[in-house]
């Protein structure tokens, strides 16, 4: 007997192929059988009709911080809700593991920098996590049969060289080869116990909850070499890995790092994020060449791209992107009094539209046009009145340019104003990039660091938002394209067992949608984190079911309690994708 049949499906399978109209069987959390609408002669305990709605596998985010968040909301919210039923971790050289016995200050330290570096709330890290374990094994074992969604995690860099080296680790000192060798030892013992791989980062903009460079920016490509050999030691795992041009072009330095690491584990090797934009046309180009010379080297480097405009907000009151760029982080972390005292200041504004402005801003020069931002949230009296008006039309009326009318804005508030930048990149051209950029053979969707920068931004809808221009928006890929690049896609690069398609035998993860509405809802600042901490949410629309290994989750956004998900563990969950 079938545990449940859905009947009249128009099935998109994530292979390509397309849409047909059929009867899908699921039995012992698979898919048991595929058939022509009213075929299906076994009985089924449960049945329901989705004639006009679209069957399609569950959706996989390549990368998120879900790290701590499963802990607190086993249905990891709100990617679940918008289709995502499995999700991979321990990104950008950040795991909660392994953790020092010796040194039980090391929980403390960790749970300081990922509030730094990921944006992640210190009280629900503090309140939302017991930090139980010591060793890789024991985190994932504390996360296995309570969690909703199936989620895979890299062991972070940053983890290891803590762990081994202490608050030597985020020194200039390098380790001595006996350390190397406990780091190695450490790395092995986490894939035995089923991590995906290694992640690391040397991105300039990650720092410790110190302020200090986090401890694998520290690393000489020596280390990082030795640590991606040792990930080619086991079956079905990978490498990621960040570094400073992620965010706006590589150097020739960092794409020899690149294709040496991906090389040498005859791993692939995923980065984010690969921004696009028309008005920078030599930033895709040069963005890619690490992936042509792997392919030549034996490696193979994968860049993930997001397909929408992920909501974003900023403050001058919080740490947010602004703090990114360079020079800035000097006047935001000074105390509230005196750093409105320096906002107010018209040589510090310009120094700092100057320094926003110039080449080492990268990526971050797009946030400078401050007149294009739009003031959220307010405070005070002063600001009545202004909350959803534009920056530019409030300096006309009041005679002051763009950045001195926010700054005053903001400091009638105390800094607490919620800024929410218009978008620079959201012209025809731009979308049109994006769209051939997609069909490159090294570039996929994904990057929302769901999970992370919680109050800041919120990437996790990104796939029922491209789901729902491409059915009735822009139209840049056709809905069959678009489903496979949100599944089979993924799961091809992670070399995922029987996951990301809709095919009989395979893993019954399964997304059910109302074509004619699928879409993301605005992002909205709720407060449900331990700790009443905040962050931005967003309701998914037309979802009308989702499943995790034939379980139902998700009833029309509302989670169902049930938590059938599985941690992923490399070698039995993952096969290896060989570069070779």
């Amino acid at each position: 007997m079938l545990d449940h049949l859905i009947r009249g499906a128009t099935v998109v399978d994530g292979t390509g192929a397309p849409a047909r109209v059929a009867d899908v069987g699921i039995r012992d959390g698979r898919i048991a059988v595929i058939a022509p609408p009213g075929t299906v002669g076994e009985e089924a305990r449960t049945s329901e009709d989705a004639t006009g709605l679209v069957l399609t596998p569950g959706f996989i985010d390549p990368h998120t911080h879900y790290d701590a968040q499963l802990f607190w909301d086993p249905y990891a919210t709100p990617s679940m809700n918008h289709g995502v039923t499995t999700v991979a971790g321990g990104n950008c050289g950040f795991t909660l593991a392994p953790l020092n016995p010796d040194r039980p200050e090391d929980a403390d330290y960790t749970r300081r920098m990922m509030s730094r570096v990921e944006g992640m709330a210190l009280a629900a890290l503090e309140e939302g996590v017991d930090w139980s374990w010591s060793t890789f094994r024991e985190y994932l074992d504390a996360l296995e049969g309570r969690i909703a969604v199936n989620a895979g995690f890299m062991v972070g860099h940053c983890a290891l060289r803590r762990h081994v080296m202490g608050e030597a680790a985020t020194g200039d000192a390098a380790p001595t080869p006996a350390q190397l060798e406990q780091m190695l030892a450490l790395l092995h013992e986490a894939m035995d116990a089923g991590a995906w791989g290694l992640s690391t980062t040397q991105s300039s903009t990650h720092s410790d909850g110190d302020g200090a460079p986090v401890a694998s920016r520290h690393a000489a490509p020596a280390e990082l070499l030795a640590l991606s050999r040792a990930v080619g030691d086991h079956e079905g795992t990978q490498l990621e890995a960040i570094v400073a041009g992620c965010l706006d072009q590589f150097s020739d330095e960092e794409i020899d790092l690149f294709v040496e690491m991906s090389a040498a584990a005859g791993r692939p090797l995923n980065w984010n994020v690969l921004t696009i934009d028309a008005a920078v046309p030599e930033r895709v180009p040069r963005q890619l060449v690490p992936s042509e010379r792997a392919r030549k080297a034996g490696g193979r480097i994968v860049a993930l791209t997001m397909p929408i405009l992920t909501p974003m907000n900023m403050s001058l009151g919080t740490f947010c992107a602004l703090n990114l760029i360079p020079g800035w982080g000097e006047v935001l972390n000074l105390p509230v009094p005196e750093r409105i005292a320096k906002l107010r200041d018209p040589d510090v504004r310009a120094g700092m539209l100057r320094r926003a402005d110039s080449k080492e801003a990268g990526v971050f020069r797009r946030l400078a046009d401050f007149g294009r931002y739009v003031i959220g949230d307010t405070y005070s009296e002063e600001n009545e009145g202004l909350s959803g008006r534009v920056v530019n039309d409030i300096a006309a009326e009041r005679g002051q340019d763009p950045f001195e009318c926010l700054v005053e804005i903001c400091a009638n508030d105390g800094l607490r104003t919620v800024l929410w930048p218009m978008p620079t990149d959201n012209d025809p051209a731009t979308w049109a990039l994006r769209a051939e950029t997609w069909q490159h053979e090294d570039v996929m969707l994904g990057g929302s660091d769901a999970g992370a920068h919680l109050d800041r931004m919120c990437g996790a809808p990104y796939t029922t938002r491209f789901l729902g221009d491409c059915l009735r928006g822009r139209k840049l890929v056709p809905l069959e394209q678009a489903v496979r690049m949100l599944t089979d896609d993924p799961a091809r690069l992670f070399g995922l067992r029987e996951r990301g398609r809709i095919a009989e035998g395979w893993h019954a993860d399964l997304v059910l949608f109302d074509p004619e509405r699928i879409e993301a809802g605005p992002a909205t600042l709720v407060h449900d984190l331990p700790g009443d901490s905040p962050r931005l949410d967003s309701r998914a629309i037309g979802i009308v079911s989702v499943r995790v290994n034939g379980v139902e989750t998700i009833r029309h956004d509302e989670v169902t309690g049930a938590i059938p998900g599985i941690v992923l563990r490399s070698g039995r969950d993952t096969r290896t994708v060989s570069t070779r």
